[in-house]
């Protein structure tokens, strides 16, 4: 139990790690725990929306995918120019004690081989929580997403992942809420 008690404080830390790229845009921020729950949502919804894949190992993936980060922090574009990190050895000192870490460290190389569709798809909403995001900075004035947002679009692997990414970009910030709002 002391291992899992360090587990859940090391993905607790996350709460407390800024995602870096938002600099470069002047505008947003975003930790690595709130791009982990918005990515694990879109893969929710994408799963019942594909209900032939292996939900639970989609989400789960999206869960984790950004665990190693506990320790290696969240490099940004810039920075993985210069910096070479060993997420390999963070993921196995993360997952070494644990009873069901194989499995863990096994959902973030599935992640990052990009190899099964469940990956695939896990990898589109971890891009699809940054359009998001990017999408909400655009709809209140900011600029700089204007040249973000197509190269992320691009990014994206499966067709629902595309089909999604369009309605984001068809759809406002505050759509949501503003239907049908009335005084």
């Amino acid at each position: 139990m002391k291992n899992i008690a360090a587990l859940l404080f090391e993905a607790n830390i996350l709460k407390d790690i800024p995602r870096s790229g938002y600099h470069f845009l002047g505008a947003g921020k975003e930790s690595v725990a709130e791009h982990s729950f918005s990515a694990t949502f879109i893969a929710y919804v994408m799963s019942m929306m594909t209900p032939e894949i292996d939900s639970l190992r989609l989400i789960s993936m999206c869960l984790i995918h950004d665990l190693p980060e506990a320790r290696i922090g969240d490099q940004n574009y810039v920075q993985k120019k210069y910096v070479t990190v060993d997420e390999e050895k963070a993921v196995a000192d993360a997952t070494r004690h644990l009873p069901f870490g194989q499995s863990m460290a096994d959902l973030i190389t599935e992640f990052n081989e990009q190899k099964t569709h469940e990956s695939k798809m896990a990898y589109d909403a971890d891009q699809l929580s940054f359009i998001l995001n990017l999408k909400s900075i655009a709809d209140i004035g900011h600029k700089s997403p204007d040249q973000w947002l197509p190269v992320v679009q691009q990014r994206l692997k499966t067709d629902i992942g595309k089909r999604l990414a369009e309605e984001i970009m068809a759809t406002t910030w505050d759509a949501w809420w503003m239907d049908g709002y009335t005084e």
